[in-house]
């Protein structure tokens, strides 16, 4: 019993030895074709014999074993080749995909796949593997590359005499005098038939012809008429416009609800608070009546549209300085100017006759270089160079060349710039092809 129990241990023994060795015999045969069909392949490469390379490198490439990744590397070579024939460019891109989605991928990888779409003009494609590969491997590079590549555009071909900054994806624009509201492409949705024509929001704008105000709606239609004189109006901005009344300016709502509160003058509403006036002094006032910083200043900086607040953020003047206000306390450092905060990104200021951009901590982001600038909408900035502007990104690299005569900040993709033609928009390529930034 215990001679045929030796037996039988002995004989699994050879047995499971005699497996070990043909699956390392195996695995070693694998290896060695591999490399037979890469040798092989290669030869007819030298001789630019690329067509019958390829099935020799797919198969190399099909195993999985010491030679994979030359094999796939050598069947990329082949099919880059033979990219201009049937088929090959989507074989190769199907490898591309493959190596990109393996767990341990290599920036490189993301790179090559990201260049041949900038070389095939696909750049919705590239930047979506630049993203990938930030993601998947923060390598510097492709970051590099991202932000090189992102801010290609097309400027449309409708101009106009004058417009404001976009406010809700849409435009004030001026055309022979006359006011109206276009959508961010340009296109025209209330006529320019006004003398003076407020933001649109919620289905509405205040318009003044002649001696008329009242809102319209987005096909123009007369929607609501004050059932007091009002003889002039701001912007409006959550439901609430600035109306003079009887000689003071009031907060009203879309519907021109007058309030009780007078003031010298009021900006337009943004986060909640609005710049106002009283007693000759400026403060910030909020919606409910209550005051962010009390009148007792010589100005709160405001933007073209009359917004002064964002990010908890003000700027407020005091005699020749200006300080930011922001999170409740007044910062220490002062500035010669400012531009107020956009509901994201840094805010410009200026100090010894440049400008810079700081955070809502006081913090500067990005040094002081610009004769002139306004703050980060989106993410770009518009930025002055000598006589002209362009856009820096929010590493303060200058990503749209300084070739317009003026430039307003980005939203959506797009913004308006001035050009020989009048006032334009442009648009980056990756909103106008269905991506985001």
């Amino acid at each position: 019993m215990k001679k045929s129990v030796r037996i039988l241990a002995g004989t699994v023994c050879f047995l499971l030895l005699g497996i070990s060795w043909v699956v390392v015999a195996n695995s070693k045969t694998t290896a060695e074709k591999q490399l037979i069909l890469i040798n092989e392949a290669t030869a007819l490469m030298d001789n630019y014999i690329y067509i019958r390379a390829v099935p020799l490198l797919e198969e190399a490439a099909g195993y999985e074993a010491a030679y994979t990744s030359k094999a796939e590397s050598e069947l990329k070579r082949a099919y880059r080749a033979l990219i201009d024939n049937r088929g090959f460019s989507r074989r190769y891109i199907a490898l591309l995909e493959k190596q990109m989605n393996r767990q341990n991928a290599e920036a490189h990888i993301f790179m090559e796949a990201a260049n041949y779409y900038l070389s095939a003009s696909k750049l919705s494609e590239a930047l979506e593997v630049l993203r990938k590969g930030i993601d998947r491997t923060g390598d510097v590079n492709i970051r590099n590359l991202y932000e090189s590549s992102r801010y290609a555009f097309e400027i449309n071909r409708v101009s106009y005499e004058n417009v404001t900054a976009i406010y809700k994806q849409t435009i004030q624009v001026q055309l022979d005098g006359m006011w109206g509201i276009a959508d961010t492409d340009g296109t025209l949705i209330i006529p320019c038939m006004y003398e003076k024509i407020s933001t649109f929001e919620r289905g509405r704008a205040v318009v003044k012809t002649g001696n008329l105000i009242y809102a319209v709606d987005q096909d123009n239609n007369r929607i609501d008429v004050p059932d007091k004189v009002i003889s002039d109006f701001g912007n409006l901005a959550e439901n609430r416009v600035p109306v003079l009344f009887e000689g003071n300016w009031r907060r009203a709502t879309g519907e021109f609800e007058i309030g009780s509160s007078i003031f010298d003058s009021i900006g337009m509403f943004s986060g909640g608070y609005a710049a106002a006036k009283t007693g000759e002094r400026w403060g910030v006032t909020g919606i409910s009546n209550n005051w962010l910083v009390q009148a007792e200043f010589d100005e709160v900086k405001q933007d073209e549209l009359g917004r002064c607040y964002a990010q908890g953020a003000v700027f407020i003047r005091s005699g020749v300085n200006v300080f930011l206000f922001s999170n409740g306390i007044f910062l220490k450092d002062v500035y010669e100017d400012a531009r107020p905060f956009s509901d994201e990104g840094y805010a410009a200021v200026k100090q010894n006759g440049k400008w810079g951009f700081i955070d809502t901590n006081g913090i500067v982001v990005i040094p002081f270089y610009f004769d002139d600038a306004l703050s980060f909408g989106q993410h770009l900035a518009a930025v002055k160079i000598g006589e002209f502007w362009g856009y820096i990104s929010r590493y303060g690299h200058v990503v749209i060349e300084a070739t317009f005569l003026e430039a307003k900040s980005f939203s959506g993709g797009r913004a308006p710039v001035l050009t020989n033609r009048g006032w334009q928009i442009i648009t980056l390529l990756e909103y106008s092809r269905g991506l985001s930034l």
